[in-house]
């Protein structure tokens, strides 16, 4: 994953958004969007985020359909919902933020080499490395929580991480070089 970002960074050209510091936002996981009322808390707490830095947030397709159904919440001017992005522009919208809020595994590994603050609204990950070295916080469901994680982000005191041994580019080279050895 990581030889792909780097590879494919030098296109993710600027964007829209690069001008002025924003928030990135990605959910699409069951446990968050498919549950009325816990993607509206989630919403509610993205708003409030809002009320002092632009949220961009490229809706997926099956959270865009649970939003449908919460016509009572209302979405501040500043939670900036646009259609889903390819990867190379998400990945120069990744580089520019100031902060990413996410659900997405691989996101929590791209914001982590990339060096931008990264709070993922989930109880746990499988990409553990990301907590430990990276860039990365768990929130959980605590929406409290990710208000003062971001707070703190925003007001430059994120969590300071660094790039894990071997995120260099270089892991295909280095299976190829394995396998040509074991056959």
């Amino acid at each position: 994953m990581i030889d792909t970002l780097i590879r494919l960074l030098p296109h993710a050209g600027t964007n829209a958004f690069a001008e002025k510091s924003f928030v990135l936002v990605t959910l699409h996981r069951p446990s968050n969007v498919d549950d009325p009322a816990e993607l509206a808390n989630i919403l509610a707490a993205l708003n409030e985020i809002a009320s002092g830095i632009d949220v961009v947030f490229p809706v997926h397709p099956r959270t865009r359909q649970m939003m449908r159904e919460l016509s009572h919440v209302e979405l501040g001017s500043r939670l900036q919902l646009v259609d889903p992005v390819g990867y190379v522009e998400f990945l120069g919208l990744q580089r520019k933020a100031a902060l990413v809020i996410t659900d997405s595994g691989g996101i929590q590994e791209e914001t982590t080499f990339l060096g931008v603050p990264c709070l993922t609204v989930r109880e746990n990950t499988e990409r553990p490395v990301t907590v430990s070295v990276g860039t990365n916080t768990l929130v959980g469901r605590d929406m409290q929580l990710l208000k003062m994680e971001a707070q703190k982000a925003l007001s430059g005191n994120a969590k300071k991480g660094s790039v894990p041994p071997l995120w260099d580019g270089e892991a295909g080279r280095r299976i190829a070089e394995a396998l040509v050895k074991r056959s």
